[in-house]
């Protein structure tokens, strides 16, 4: 390709009114900025831009030929949806360049008020396969911000595919989990980082250890701080950028100084119309790479631009860690005035209460079958030591619940090229095998179910349902069922639950991931690690284990990536009766055995079932049962909180 000056977009953050006028003064194409309300960055401050300021901030923008873009990128809950029109009826009359999104809910008020400003989706929509580019598209968006876990060489086979325009995170921090995938600080602090308020856990420290045993597996390790990543920095790496078809180059910051601002913005200027002048006789101006590295605030990485990160990637020692949000906490127990003064759901329900349970392997699947589940899901990830499931294993079970109960084919969360490939085939195999539904985790994944099978579709807690509204965007796109989102109190579950146009799946029990990452960390930490001369440690049980002494177990799956537990088991047992209205009641088995699946069906089934007669659901010794059979202590997560705090 033939570059000149508009090839590619330098897109810089605003904060604030002098650090927008300080990036724009620094060379940039285009700024992104936030309102008081609806965005990533809702930390206390003077930050944002207020309406006036807003639409004081456009005009100065386009008067200097500079695009700007207004950040909707968090999750809305349903009180917030009547300032969510209100803001969108604004931005459509002052006109910004685009709205960046992500939250599903946006996607229909947008189509519902005949919104005309662009659509970008945020980073936090997790957008890495073709096939969710596609559904989209439907929807009008013009560009994606990809996922951080995405490849240089997957960029640009994924860009040629779609032809959407890209913007690639090219300068700043980074979240060491995958986008719209962390729930950690919305459940133990009731800040949602999908919501603007992350509190940071993965800056703890944390040691290493053998699950099973307790011991601490890396005591010479360089330091604790075992997920904080280092600052994402592709000052080194702009013509792979260029050429990987990256349309704009994204600095992270919305909360730094003009200066820093200012100081990145035109090293990174210079650099780009360097290349884009003589791209043969491109070198680094390393009296550019200087300035950044002089004036870093955290250590550098590519992360995975060029691969998989190791443990250079990791700023283990904290040293250079700016600021530290939280510190360790003990998960909540059964801390539940709110939950117990809370009015229960109040939307007509069957006679009768369904049980779902997702297990993780055949076994634990017939366990649950004959204890009682009326919906089983089987599949998807396989936590080492566990194997991915056959198709002779989905076959043997549909025939073994013929009549008994619904046998739902899971799918993972994550589906990059590789998994999608997959999936196509799998989804053409499951025509000979009388399975009754499909669990999907991902629009591309929901897409490409529709397209290949004729099976029922139902959604995961994965797409962060958080209002009726994206409940409505399901529905438009064939689902039957979805799950609410594991950050929601009580009250707002419930609202969603009265309000929305599907049955809704809320998980009552279980064991719950606070994170999903492509980073091996457990690869980064024992030197004796290894996929090739010690493969039998990818089937070790490891855990993090944090300073209030809280054990975090880590499950790897067949495609290598690290599920983060949190330390306690969500149990909602005692409060069943609150729930009455849920399409479908879930446990989460997937970390069970088989003989403990069985009996916690067995439990919940009777207390459903003594529910549906009119009866008092709890028994006093099934719960102490309860604490007995799991493997993890037990709380009531995030139902400790009257709300997940929210944008307005």
């Amino acid at each position: 390709m033939l570059l000149h000056r508009k090839s590619v977009e330098l897109l810089a953050p605003a904060g604030t009114w002098d650090a927008m006028t300080a990036g724009i003064e620094a060379g940039a194409d285009a700024v992104y900025l936030g309102g008081k309300h609806f965005n990533m960055r809702l930390h206390e401050g003077d930050f944002n831009f207020d309406d006036a300021r807003l639409k004081a901030a456009v005009e100065y923008a386009h008067v200097r030929n500079v695009e700007l873009y207004v950040t909707l990128n968090n999750l809305i809950s349903n009180e917030e949806l009547p300032a969510l029109r209100d803001y969108l009826a604004y931005l459509d009359e002052i006109r910004p360049d685009a709205i960046l999104v992500q939250d599903f809910a946006v996607l229909e008020l947008v189509r519902e008020m005949g919104v005309t400003v662009p659509l970008h989706t945020s980073v936090m929509m997790n957008t890495h396969n073709e096939h969710a580019i596609e559904k989209l598209k439907e929807y009008g968006i013009t560009r994606i911000v990809v996922g951080r876990e995405m490849t240089l060489s997957e960029l640009a086979l994924f860009r040629e595919r779609t032809g959407i325009e890209v913007e690639y995170f090219m300068h700043g921090d980074m979240c060491i989990s995958e986008s719209g995938q962390c729930i950690h600080s919305g459940v133990l602090f009731g800040q949602s980082g999908n919501r603007g308020r992350c509190m940071k856990i993965c800056r703890w420290p944390f040691a290493l250890i053998d699950e099973e045993t307790g011991a601490v597996l890396d005591e010479n390790s360089p330091g604790p701080y075992k997920l904080a990543l280092k600052d994402m920095c592709m000052y080194r790496s702009i013509p792979a950028l260029i050429q990987a078809g990256v349309y704009s180059f994204k600095i992270e910051g919305r909360m730094r100084s003009p200066e820093f601002i200012a100081r990145l913005v035109s090293t990174y200027r210079r650099a780009i119309d360097a290349y884009i002048a003589d791209p043969n006789g491109y070198a680094t101006d390393e009296e550019g790479w200087r300035t950044l590295y002089d004036n870093r605030v955290r250590d550098y990485t590519t992360t995975f631009a060029f691969g998989q990160p190791t443990a250079v990637d990791i700023g283990m020692t904290g040293e250079r860690e700016p600021r530290f949000f939280s510190k360790a906490v003990e998960e909540a127990g059964f801390d539940d005035e709110v939950l117990r003064a809370e009015r229960p759901i109040a939307v007509q329900h069957p006679p009768e209460r369904r049980l779902s349970v997702r297990v993780g392997t055949p076994a634990a699947a017939r366990a649950a079958i004959d204890a009682g589940a009326d919906t089983v899901y089987v599949g998807g990830e396989a936590l080492r030591p566990n194997r991915p499931w056959k198709l002779v294993n989905y076959a043997a079970i549909a025939d073994y619940a013929a009549g008994a109960a619904r046998i739902v084919v899971h799918t993972s969360r994550t589906t990059m090229r590789r998994e999608c490939g997959e999936l196509e085939q799998f989804f053409a195999a499951l025509g000979d095998i009388p399975v009754d539904g499909i669990m999907v985790g991902n629009l591309g994944t929901l897409k490409l179910a529709k397209a290949r099978t004729d099976l029922p579709i139902q959604a995961d807690h994965s797409f962060n349902i958080f209002n009726h509204l994206a409940v409505t965007f399901l529905k438009e796109n064939g689902l039957v069922m979805a799950a609410s989102s594991y950050e929601l109190s009580f009250s707002q579950l419930r609202e969603i639950v009265e309000n929305a146009v599907l049955p809704i799946e809320a998980v009552v029990h279980g064991a719950v991931e606070s994170m999903i990452c492509d980073h091996n960390f457990p690869a980064m930490s024992l030197p004796n690690y290894s996929e090739l001369s010690a493969p039998e440690l990818m089937d070790v049980h490891y855990a993090l284990r944090n300073e209030t002494g809280g054990v975090h177990s880590i499950r790897i799956d067949q495609y290598g990536r690290n599920h983060i537990y949190f330390a306690k088991d969500l149990c909602l047992y005692p409060y069943l009766e609150k729930f009455a209205g849920l399409g479908s009641y879930r446990i989460e088995a997937q970390d069970y055995g088989p003989a403990a699946t069985g009996e916690i069906v067995r439990i919940y089934r009777a207390a459903l079932d003594r529910l549906a007669a009119g009866a008092n659901g709890y028994e006093e010794a099934d719960f102490h049962r309860l604490k007995e059979l799991s493997p993890r202590p037990l709380g009531i997560g995030t139902y400790r909180f009257r709300q997940s705090r929210n944008s307005i």
